[in-house]
């Protein structure tokens, strides 16, 4: 997968208004009919989420200066476009289960991972920028992950004939939903919403952690690993909880 080297993070725009509030005002934004006659806007950033990646893409440009310029093959490089694509979608699952619920605890939840996952896609655009790279690639999506690691450990395609878990170059990124998935959610209300953003965003986690994972064993960048650590930290965390919280609410 490659992404357009004209969209950036700031493109997303959704609604990130008080996490809590359960009922947002509409923004102009391709209007859906919601179940129950409440017609209501998914909209994928808000103004607020703008003003993060905004923030984070400036943080991201001058936290690389000090170290060496990766390459545009580099798992540092790959690292930012994949993750910024993954992490994008995140923001989108999460700000649509905040226009399908009145739950006050999914719609913080929703919030927070919006609000986070935006700030860290407009770092590592900062990234990129700053190291004079492009936001698409030249090769397909997860290459970076099939190259040995640092420690000379195989890379997560050495034996993708064998493991159906591996990857390969071009394959759906780890965890990342499909767009019938999503569309799915779009149709729904109330607590199967809930339960259905939960199920999704756990595997979506999941597959950021093994991403995280493989940049940490294949770069020495301070301000990569540190990132990479902390995506590793929070999101362990969060399906922890959101394991909770889905079985709360299973039958």
């Amino acid at each position: 997968m490659t992404r357009d080297p004209e969209r950036s993070t700031a493109d997303i725009v959704t609604d990130a208004g008080d996490p809590t509030d359960p009922v947002d005002p509409p923004v102009p934004a391709a209007p859906r009919q919601r179940r129950g006659g409440r017609a209501a806007v998914i909209a994928v950033a808000s103004v607020a989420l703008i003003v993060v990646a905004a923030v984070a893409f400036s943080i991201g440009r001058l936290s690389t200066l000090a170290e060496p310029t990766p390459t545009t093959t580099s798992a540092e490089a790959g690292f930012s476009r994949d993750m910024q694509v993954h992490h994008l979608q995140g923001v989108e699952l999460a700000m649509i289960v905040r226009d399908a619920t009145d739950d006050p605890e999914v719609r913080l939840l929703g919030y927070d991972i919006a609000t986070t996952q935006a700030q860290q896609a407009g770092q590592m655009y900062g990234w990129l920028a700053e190291w004079g790279l492009p936001q698409a690639g030249s090769e397909p999506s997860m290459t970076w992950m099939t190259r040995p690691a640092l420690d000379g450990a195989a890379g997560h395609g050495d034996h993708a004939a064998s493991d159906p878990d591996a990857h390969v170059p071009g394959a759906p990124m780890p965890g990342l939903a499909t767009p019938a998935q999503v569309e799915e959610l779009r149709g729904m209300t109330g607590i199967e919403a809930e339960r259905r953003f939960l199920e999704l965003m756990i595997a979506h986690h999941q597959g950021a952690v093994e991403m995280a994972d493989a940049a940490l064993a294949r770069s020495t960048d301070d301000v990569v690993t540190a990132l990479a650590q902390s995506i590793v930290d929070s999101q362990t965390s969060e399906i922890e909880l959101m394991t909770g919280m889905l079985a709360e609410r299973t039958p």
